[in-house]
């Protein structure tokens, strides 16, 4: 395919914006990037798709998120709000994945693959748990994931909170599905990492074992001082440290939130080149604090942006970082948005390099074609050098016209081509009920 007549947004190093450009593909993977007349010249026989001056960008990665959190929407809990994180684990998350079954965990799945395609995200890295239908989880996300067309990174949240056994399966789980994963055809639309769910659940016995499993860990990290609390009693040292010392902190890990860290943990995750993923609305929603985001970025560590579970418009999750920094410490030039594109774009594509085996979220020759298309029209100049602010106060999820992942078109003109959405809205609605059901039983 070669898609002209568009503003093409490269996202490379030198962050082009072409007024009228132009990308081919073949196959998965982008064979070039110019302006629509070379292109147009240079490959006169394949089909061609006229943009009209639609926005032609990157697809989107998500570096952490939760779709077995699906169920959770509309849910009501009876009685006093829960005061803090520990309480909303135990009222809400904890109780819901223990009431999904494996044909709640694919509708739930399903939902979220549905809303990544309308929000341009084509690779999302998700942490799942579900601790009553374990064995074959993973296999049940793959499969919607396979038939949605998009990319994911899978893992199972290992914990003891449910007893030895669970956190046995659990950890079986991920080193049967990665075994799976690296013989597949689809090997390059999804991959794996080791899930763990936060060491304040987590036994050093457990910690061995799954370290003794794999070189790559995908997990909570002090979402709320509560984690530090435990790690300290257990162990004398801080989450980072604790973690570490079992072999956890690499540069294909992923510590999710870090938002009560010091700043020797700080130089630990640096040091040892461990992705940090942020979650800006997940923790406003939590009351669990801002991390210390913008002094991470000026130190040069590796943090990536997620959602945490929250919708899949990364657009609006930059939004929202850029806020709360601005406004927890009461400085309008904390972050800024060329910083938030740093982390959503640019550190995201440096984490997905992990799990595949060409560039994703980027347009150049030989990355994968994932490519998103916006009937975002600027009213006022676009260029390079103002890019990160048209993203952060123009652009938007609901500007998504088109999505291709891996070279297949899976929304067009705001179709969805490969997932029958009422269909998949209607089974949630009964699965959603029937683990409701569960959860209050």
């Amino acid at each position: 395919m070669l898609i002209h007549n568009a503003t093409v947004l490269t996202f490379d190093d030198d962050n082009r914006v072409l007024a009228d450009g132009a990308v081919c593909y073949r196959g998965d993977e982008i064979v070039a990037v110019g302006g629509s007349r070379e292109l147009l010249e240079r490959f006169p026989t394949l089909p061609r798709w006229d943009a009209q001056g639609l926005l032609l960008m990157p697809g989107q990665i998500c570096a952490h998120t939760h779709f077995y959190g699906a169920f959770a929407r509309g849910m009501y809990i009876p009685g006093a709000p829960a005061k803090d994180f520990p309480e909303i684990l135990q009222k809400l998350w904890w109780p819901l994945d223990r009431a999904l079954d494996l044909a709640g965990v694919e509708s739930s799945a399903e939902v979220c693959l549905v809303d990544a395609i309308r929000n341009g995200t084509t690779t999302l890295i998700d942490h799942h748990a579900s601790q009553t239908a374990i064995d074959g989880s993973l296999d049940a996300i793959a499969g919607a994931v396979e038939r949605s067309g998009l990319a994911a990174v899978l893992c199972y949240e290992v914990t003891d909170r449910d007893g030895p056994a669970a956190a046995a399966a659990g950890i079986r789980e991920n080193v049967r599905f990665a075994a799976t994963t690296r013989h597949s055809p689809l090997a390059t639309r999804l991959s794996a990492t080791f899930g763990l769910h936060a060491s304040m659940t987590l036994s050093d016995a457990t910690l061995e074992a799954c370290a003794a499993e794999s070189s790559r860990f995908h997990v909570h990290v002090a979402e709320h001082p509560a984690d530090a609390w435990d790690s300290l009693a257990r162990s004398g040292q801080r989450t980072v440290e604790r973690l570490h010392s079992f072999g956890m902190t690499a540069p294909q890990s992923i510590f999710a939130h870090c938002i009560h860290i010091d700043a020797w943990e700080m130089a630990l995750l640096r040091e040892t080149g461990t992705q940090v993923s942020h979650q800006p609305r997940s923790n406003m929603n939590n009351a669990v604090g801002a991390a210390a985001v913008p002094s991470m970025l000026r130190g040069g560590m590796a943090v990536c942006l997620g959602n945490d579970g929250f919708s899949n418009d990364m657009f609006t999750e930059m939004k929202v970082a850029d806020l709360l920094h601005k406004v927890s410490s009461a400085d309008p030039r904390t972050l800024g948005a060329d910083k938030v594109v740093q982390m959503a774009v640019h550190n995201n594509r440096a984490l997905a390099a992990h799990f595949f085996d060409k560039p994703v979220g980027v347009l150049a020759p030989g990355a994968f074609a994932d490519l998103i298309l916006l009937d975002y029209y600027p009213t006022t100049p676009l260029s390079a050098d103002n890019l990160p602010w048209h993203i952060l106060f123009g652009i938007s999820g609901g500007h998504v016209h088109s999505t291709i992942c891996r070279g297949t078109v899976l929304m067009k003109n705001r179709e969805l081509l490969t997932l029958d959405e009422a269909e998949i809205t209607a089974r949630s609605r009964e699965q959603a009920q029937a683990t409701w059901k569960r959860f209050w039983n």
